[in-house]
């Protein structure tokens, strides 16, 4: 049975932090489908096409690696991709505690998926999109935070 897992998040934008996990979760599983879910509580800062280009170019060396999109229910994507496992990075206590409720309630509605936790390597715990957002909205130096292909894409626009 083919080891299918599903990474989801926003992704905007997406960051080192992600591709750090993304990059260490590589050789885990046979195949790595990164979800950008659609958040009614959240305003993304780059349209969908942006995110997804960007995860295609980081990723165009990496045929485990798939970028979708979807609504609804994560655990019930999960269903229709027939992944079994869902991946999550951690930077901290706060994190830790807040996706350990999301896995448990996913293992309610399905017990065949298991989340799987990834702590961020240290020198990217720190990095969440909401801050990068708001040093590229302010002019800010992005490029500890950022893949350098997002970096020169934000950079050619602006």
């Amino acid at each position: 049975m083919e080891r299918i897992c599903l990474f989801p998040g926003t992704f905007d934008p997406i960051t080192l932090g992600h591709t750090d996990v993304i990059d260490r979760a590589l050789d885990l599983f046979d195949e790595l489908v990164v979800g950008i879910g659609t958040n009614s509580t959240k305003t993304p800062m780059f349209p969908v096409e942006q995110r997804i280009r960007w995860i295609k170019d980081i990723y165009s060396h990496s045929p485990k690696v798939k970028v979708v999109t979807y609504e609804g229910l994560t655990i019930n994507f999960c269903k229709e991709i027939n992944a079994r496992f869902i991946l999550r990075g951690i930077r901290g206590i706060a994190d830790f505690e807040y996706e350990k409720a999301i896995a448990d309630v996913n293992r309610m509605m399905d017990s065949k998926v298991e989340t799987i936790f990834l702590s961020c390597t240290p020198k990217y715990s720190t990095i969440a999109s909401s801050l990068v957002r708001d040093v590229l909205r302010y002019g800010g130096d992005a490029s500890q935070l950022l893949p350098e292909k997002v970096l020169n894409s934000i950079k050619s626009t602006i």
